[in-house]
């Protein structure tokens, strides 16, 4: 039982990551590879201040998303100047930078041994120390994101987010301030992402740099493509195909080591059976082919 839950809590958490990135790069066309920086951000500031100022969980989660916000600002502005592949570098240079940080900053982020016994997370006079209580603290908070995720992408700025992935040419020249759009996006992304990492950081209470590498920013992308760039659902569905999936392997009776290699191996395998014949995803009706190559 307590097996499924953590899964559960798992899906949860990488529902949040998906959502946060499909604003940015389903919904805006951003194609960004340094979510899990973001990611990375959130965890670190929450371990950081439950540690050192044993601060409560609500004020580490606050912090943890301003400033994960504050990065996205600090990304956004100079990025976005650029457009396409550019782009997608410069995030990705944001991703190896802040990896870099987590394990060179030894007595800051305790570099590569990482941050140790990170307390529960306590709400009022609960402590969430168990699989049950956590789960329905990220479960809630998952639901929070969504409902504002579909809020936006429901509003006049969601259509002016849909206008620049399809056409950014034309949103500018009906008068779009399509640079500000776009920062505003990047940010809510980054803040987003930083609730799954205080999550995470509360529930494992062990938190390193290769938890918020490259390649958890791939998964996450990945992620978003195959449940459906542009739809809020299949980044639900897509978590939960590229967590329980592989979890199945588990169950085979193959060694640890062999069956970590066969899980980053299907992830490849799926992403690139579903860029060929269904570049859109399960859900979605958004394809990142079909925009370049209309471009």
């Amino acid at each position: 039982m307590a097996y499924l839950l953590h899964v559960l809590i798992l899906v949860a958490l990488y529902s949040i990551l998906a959502i946060s990135l499909n604003l940015i790069s389903g919904y805006a066309g951003l194609v960004s590879l340094c979510q899990a920086a973001f990611y990375g951000v959130g965890a670190y500031t929450t371990a950081l201040l439950a540690l050192n100022l044993h601060t409560p969980f609500l004020l580490n989660l606050l912090a943890s998303v301003i400033l994960a916000g504050t990065a996205g600002l600090v990304v956004a502005l100079p990025s976005l100047r650029i457009r396409d592949d550019y782009f997608v570098m410069a995030t990705f240079a944001f991703q190896v930078v802040v990896y870099h940080l987590l394990n060179n900053l030894i007595s800051f982020t305790g570099g590569p041994m990482g941050l140790h016994a990170i307390p529960a997370p306590r709400l009022f006079w609960i402590t969430l120390s168990g699989h049950l209580g956590f789960l329905i603290l990220t479960v809630v908070l998952g639901a929070l994101i969504f409902w504002v995720a579909r809020r936006i992408v429901s509003s006049p700025f969601g259509r002016i987010l849909f206008a620049i992935r399809e056409d950014e040419v034309l949103a500018l020249a009906r008068g779009k301030n399509v640079n500000q759009a776009k920062v505003l996006v990047f940010m809510i992304g980054a803040a987003m992402a930083a609730v799954a990492g205080s999550l995470y950081a509360s529930y494992i209470t062990y938190i390193d740099p290769t938890s918020f590498t490259v390649l958890e920013s791939i998964l996450i992308i990945s992620i978003v493509i195959i449940g459906g760039a542009g739809n809020l659902w299949g980044s639900v569905l897509g978590a939960l195909i590229l967590i329980v999936v592989p979890e199945l392997l588990r169950f085979v009776g193959m060694p640890g080591a062999i069956a970590g290699n066969l899980r980053q191996g299907f992830y490849g395998l799926l992403l690139i059976l579903f860029v060929i014949w269904r570049p859109q995803g399960l859900l979605g009706d958004y394809s990142f082919q079909k925009v370049k190559a209309g471009k």
